[in-house]
């Protein structure tokens, strides 16, 4: 029985043509279900997947900029309608933790906590996120914030993370979901989805639709790269 808080996402009726529902992949959508720990989102960019994902994260209750339930600041009113046409299906155990960590608007998330009047820096390692590297800062809840027994969204981290921290990144989320955690992740990366087991979905102008991961676009062109640099570099640069 899948045990999963978010269990499946079903598009509501909407006539609408406008952004984003011009999207293929979003126009396309009327259902998805999430049966791994672990669902990963991969697609070109403008292919809707950090769309849905933000949709999911406010019917979550999450704030459309990131951070926990409790952060309700508004920088920029700039997320879709598409929470609005949107129904998840949940199942009967409730998360204890919950956060949306968004690296395009991650700086204001960073601000909100330094503005707010208490102690919550002791979950951010006693520290503003704003005096550590966008990378260290991202770890950071990794390691402090994030408690367990909880619905984790995740879109495009690997863009602050090296590598090595790439691959710590994933000990940490391995950490979590033996710990009954749930993460849906928006990525590039090759590495983030190597994760073993999970379920991955492509956005394309066809819909979504679940791949290998031997098959995704970050594994394929990024093995082909490494493995034929050399010829590579002669094809792009001419020498």
């Amino acid at each position: 029985m899948n045990l999963n808080y978010i269990q499946e996402i079903r598009k509501l009726g909407t006539k609408s043509t406008e952004y984003p529902y011009s999207i293929p992949s979003i126009s396309k959508l009327k259902q998805l279900k999430f049966d791994k720990p672990i669902t990963f989102f991969v697609g070109e960019n403008g292919s809707g997947k950090s769309t849905l994902l933000e949709a999911i994260a406010i019917n979550s209750g999450l704030n459309p900029e990131g951070g926990s339930r409790n952060f309700n600041f508004n920088t920029s009113d700039t997320h879709s309608s598409l929470h609005e046409n949107i129904k998840l299906i949940k199942s009967h155990i409730r998360p204890k933790d919950s956060y949306f960590l968004r690296a395009e608007s991650f700086y204001n998330v960073a601000t909100e906590i330094d503005e707010i009047k208490d102690d919550i820096h002791k979950y951010y390692g006693n520290k503003s996120l704003h005096t550590i590297s966008h990378g260290e800062s991202f770890m950071t809840i990794l390691e402090k914030r994030l408690f367990g027994n909880g619905l984790y969204l995740f879109d495009e981290i690997e863009s602050a993370l090296s590598v090595n921290r790439q691959i710590e990144a994933l000990a940490f989320i391995h950490s979590l979901i033996v710990r009954n955690s749930q993460f849906i992740i928006a990525t590039h990366s090759p590495i983030l989805l190597s994760y073993p087991g999970a379920d991955i979905f492509e956005f394309t102008d066809q819909g979504i639709q679940a791949i290998r991961y031997e098959d995704t676009e970050a594994y394929r062109v990024t093995k082909n790269y490494l493995t034929n640099y050399k010829h590579m570099q002669k094809a792009l640069f001419g020498s």
